[in-house]
């Protein structure tokens, strides 16, 4: 039977959610949710209907709201205080005036800023956060704890922030291993633990073919944008990419070695990976003209570009997309597919627009405008 889809958008005031049916044709627009916080991640589960949104900053303070009722009403779970609660301690009357309460002392106040990102797998809810530190829950995501063995990993001196800060922003489950998890962290690159997070190994090794090519450094760049996984049923095991500052990069073997595949593109640098969810070999990126260039489409032309072969080839697809006078962004956690048949892509700007294919991407329609910077999208069936 088929399912509604509805797109989970994390933007600069709050969630918000486009719904539809199994057509996929006329969407409604719900929100702004979690009492208009910046929100950098929301994701869903489709069997309880449960959703938790991540965000936070220096104001609010940092915390993972989560809904049971798919997004009718929220809690929040707070990791930090902010600047608003002290403000409500120094100022206990005026806040009054203004309905303010303090929050309760949060666990982690001081140590993070905001929680970046979030992945449900294995009965756990995970979430990163900046600067970048590893949480996770038992319990739905009421009650956090800190993922100690990647906090103490001996390398952690020389993590380095990115232009963001220090923030670990994906986090890749393996599907049919849970223990198995792969992190992005800006700029420190990807680690994988095999163990749940006990250990943590630094993966950001060229593969040999590359440099037998000529690759100009035995490691990518440590500031990984964005981190997908991807289950390959023909080989038995799973496929990672990653888009990086310096190019977008493929591994077959767990990242302990990734390939460069950003040949056919028409620049280094962007920020989404997304993978269809029937085909491993299927991804779409949108490439952005360059770090210091504006970081928008390549001669202010939106365009997709697509890969049914894992990176080896790539086509550019633009049917239905602005291809001139087009200036925006697509930030690194803003493109998502959905498990509908046909799947669909869709992927948000930071002016405010949100994008949908319901055929690989071959045709693009626009189905949301005028919303707040979106600086993520995901999907989920209800």
């Amino acid at each position: 039977m088929a399912k509604d889809v509805s797109i989970l958008l994390g933007t600069t005031k709050g969630v918000f959610i486009l719904s539809s049916d199994s057509v996929r044709q006329n969407w409604a627009v719900r929100g702004p949710l979690c009492d208009g916080w910046p929100i950098n991640h929301v994701v869903g589960d489709a069997e309880t209907g449960r959703l938790w949104a991540a965000g936070g900053g220096a104001w609010d303070g940092a915390g993972v709201w989560r809904s049971d009722e798919s997004g009718e009403s929220w809690t929040l779970s707070k990791f930090a205080n902010g600047e608003t609660d002290a403000w409500i301690a120094a100022n206990p009357d005026e806040a009054a005036e203004y309905g303010m309460v303090a929050s309760p002392p949060a666990p982690f106040t001081g140590e993070v800023d905001a929680i970046w990102s979030l992945a449900h797998a294995g009965g756990r809810l995970y979430a990163g956060a900046k600067p970048a530190t590893l949480f996770e829950s038992t319990d739905g995501g009421a009650n956090w704890s800190r993922v100690q063995g990647l906090s103490e990993h001996p390398s952690k001196g020389s993590w380095q922030p990115g232009a963001a800060g220090l923030t670990l922003h994906s986090i890749a489950v393996d599907p049919d291993a849970p223990a198995r998890m792969w992190i992005g962290i800006s700029a420190a690159g990807v680690f994988a633990t095999e163990d749940g997070g006990a250990t943590w190994e630094r993966r950001n090794r060229r593969s040999n073919a590359d440099a037998a090519a000529g690759g100009d450094a035995a490691e990518v760049g440590h500031c990984v944008h964005n981190l997908q996984i991807a289950r390959d049923d023909a080989n038995g095991g799973t496929l990672l990419y990653q888009q990086n500052h310096h190019g977008t990069f493929r591994s077959a073997d767990g990242g302990r070695s990734w390939r460069d595949i950003g040949g056919g593109l028409p620049s280094t640098f962007g920020f989404p990976v997304a993978v269809h969810p029937g085909d491993c070999r299927t991804i779409w990126v949108l490439p952005l003209n360059g770090d210091s260039k504006g970081r928008f489409p390549p001669d202010a032309s939106a365009a997709v570009w697509r890969s049914r072969d894992g990176g080896e080839n790539w086509e550019a697809q633009n049917n239905g997309l602005p291809t001139r006078d087009c200036y925006f962004t697509v930030l690194r956690q803003a493109m998502a597919t959905d498990r509908a048949e046909p799947a669909g892509v869709y992927f948000g700007t930071n002016s405010g627009s949100v994008f949908a294919s319901l055929d690989d991407g071959d045709t693009w329609s626009e189905i949301a405008r005028h919303l707040p910077t979106i600086l993520s999208v995901e999907t989920v069936t209800l």
